[in-house]
Formats: structure tokens, C-alpha cells, sequence
């Protein structure tokens, strides 16, 4: 399978276990993804669409994607940008961010639909999230929708995370309008229940899994904390229960860690259930480590999740 993802990847400023120190990354919630399925499905071909500057902090950032195991053959270079900074505060592993992203490159991406079409052409699952469309002006927006909906209609799956970012917009009704807008294009809904809850005032994630379901999503997969996953896939639904974790040391990608074990698991071919329980698997790894972009062991992972598995038969 050819996995193509879209969106920003970021410099972060992750803290380290001295007070004051932060170490220099790369991420960003589609890009993180895309990282962890390099890290765990070596049979997808990874590729990440993006804009980049042509600063040496843009090459670096170039490099390490290189470096990961993913193609960067989509990724553009807007002359005179740099690249989106952020960094991450943490409270007893709840984290929070603070961003510079006034002249990412990553706002240009859009710019050419030839190089979407192309793009989209080559592969056969398509990822892209609301934080991607958020950093665009509502004309590239529209691009990058239509780009989609055309893929789609060429048989191309297309899979949404809407991750609810209301500092992004510029009004709550425009998140939601743009988020239902990125769901009708696409046919794999990832969405968090409690940004769902929030901002659609969703009473259950039923209610959540329906509302996506409602504008021709096939499969939708409720991400619900430390509760269980539901989810709708066809004619199936269900819920998936997994052990919680003693010690949460890290939340970030949590969400992103385990939409890349899904993706993994789908593109071997495997049934839903099977599918998310091992994004639980991963996503717990992810939690008990400080960062973004954390140390995982595919075998150690094989072996927790097959207990995980057992417990939920």
C-alpha cells in the first residue's frame, strides 16, 4: 500500500528531565503518523506532502523525514519561509502548546493543485487531519478539498482525523463548517470524542459516529481517552476495551500514534477490531515516554498486544 499524508510538520520544543532543558524534533500530528507506521509497518510505502522553506532548519527537517523511512518526493520548497515551531509545556502528562507559525511554508502546500493530483494520483490511502486544513486560507482549503473528492471518486480511500483545534480558526463556526466539509470527502473518521463532545455537543460517541456516518463516512473510529474505542465499520459496530496505563508520563500523539497502528493493520489486510485494538497497543507505548516521536519496539509491541487481544476475547 502507498500511504500519502498531508499536512505540517513542525520543529517542536519538547522538554527534557531537567527543568529549563528542551530538546530540539520534528513533528506534527499527520507527520507523526506517518512516523510511527515507518516505525511498525514495513510493507506501506510512506510519502508526506507538505511545503518546506529553504533555510537550513527546512533541510534539516527534510533530512530527518528521509532519514525515517519516508519519501519525500511531495514535498515542496516555498522560497523565503521557514518552518512552523512549537513547544510543549507539560502538567502531570497533560501537555500544552505554545506556537510560532506565522511563516510556515507548510501554508503553501495547497498553492498548486497540478502537484495535489499528482500526488493523490500515486497513492491508495490518503491521510490528512483538521490542523491541515486549518493552516490554509479558505481558498486553498477549497483546493485541497476538491483534490480529495476527485481522488475519492478514482477510487482512492481517503481518512480524516478532524483533531479540533479552535486556536487555529478563526471562529468556532468555521472549524465546524470546514471539519464537516473535510468528513464529506473522506471515508476513514477519526475523531476524538471529547473535542467532538465540545464543539458538536455530541452526547455519546454513538452520536459522534453517526453525525460522520450522516455525511457518507463508511468506517468512523471514536477515540475516547482512557475509555473504550467505538466504532462503525459498514454493517459492524462495537466497542473495544484496553488496559489502562499506571503511569502516564506524555499524552502528545497519543491520537496520532494510534490512527498509524489502524492504518498499519488495515493495510495488512486485517478486520477492524483487530485493527484498533492494536492502536490501543501502540498509543500506550507512546503515553509512558516524554515526546512526540518516542522509541517503540515492533516485537515488544507484537507481544503486548496479543495479551491485549486475549483480554478482549
Amino acid at each position: 500500500m502507498r500511504f500519502l499524508a498531508i499536512g505540517e510538520c513542525m520543529a517542536e520544543m519538547a522538554p527534557t528531565d531537567r527543568d529549563g532543558d528542551y530538546r530540539l524534533g520534528f513533528a506534527g500530528d499527520t507527520f507523526n503518523t506517518t512516523w510511527y507506521l515507518a516505525r511498525t509497518a514495513s510493507d506501506v510505502q510512506l510519502l508526506y506532502l507538505t511545503a518546506i522553506g529553504d533555510d537550513a532548519l527546512s533541510q534539516q527537517m527534510r533530512s530527518f523525514m528521509c532519514e525515517s523511512g519516508i519519501d519525500d518526493q511531495f514535498v515542496q520548497v516555498a522560497q523565503g519561509r521557514t518552518v512552523g515551531l512549537y513547544l510543549i509545556s507539560l502538567n502531570h502528562g497533560e501537555r500544552s502548546f505554545s506556537y510560532w507559525r506565522g511563516q510556515s511554508a507548510a501554508k503553501t502546500l495547497a498553492d498548486d493543485s497540478t502537484k495535489l493530483d499528482i500526488a493523490m494520483a500515486f497513492a491508495d490511502l490518503i491521510y490528512f487531519s483538521g490542523i491541515t486544513l486549518a493552516i490554509l486560507t479558505p481558498d486553498r482549503r477549497d483546493v485541497l478539498l476538491n483534490a480529495l473528492r476527485a481522488a475519492r471518486s478514482n477510487g482512492k480511500t481517503v481518512a480524516f482525523d478532524p483533531n479540533l483545534r479552535p486556536k487555529l480558526w478563526s471562529t468556532e463556526t468555521e472549524m465546524t463548517d470546514t471539519i464537516m466539509q473535510g468528513a464529506a470527502v473522506s471515508d476513514i473518521l477519526l475523531p476524538s470524542f471529547e473535542d467532538e463532545a465540545t464543539w458538536f455537543n455530541d452526547a455519546d460517541p454513538q452520536a459522534t459516529a453517526e453525525r460522520y456516518r450522516a455525511v457518507g463516512a463508511k468506517t468512523v473510529i471514536v477515540k475516547n481517552g482512557a475509555d473504550p474505542v467505538h466504532y462503525v465499520d459498514g454493517e459492524a459496530s462495537g466497542q473495544i476495551a484496553f488496559a489502562p496505563v499506571d503511569t502516564v508520563v506524555d499524552t502528545t500523539a497519543a491520537g496520532d500514534s494510534f490512527n498509524a497502528g489502524v492504518f498499519g493493520r488495515y493495510a495488512a489486510g486485517e478486520d477492524i477490531a483487530a485493527s484498533i485494538t492494536y492502536g490501543c497497543t501502540l498509543s500506550r507505548a507512546v503515553i509512558m515516554q516524554r515526546g512526540a516521536l518516542v522509541p517503540v519496539e515492533p516485537a515488544s509491541l507484537e507481544t503486548a498486544n496479543y495479551m491485549q487481544a486475549r483480554s478482549d476475547a
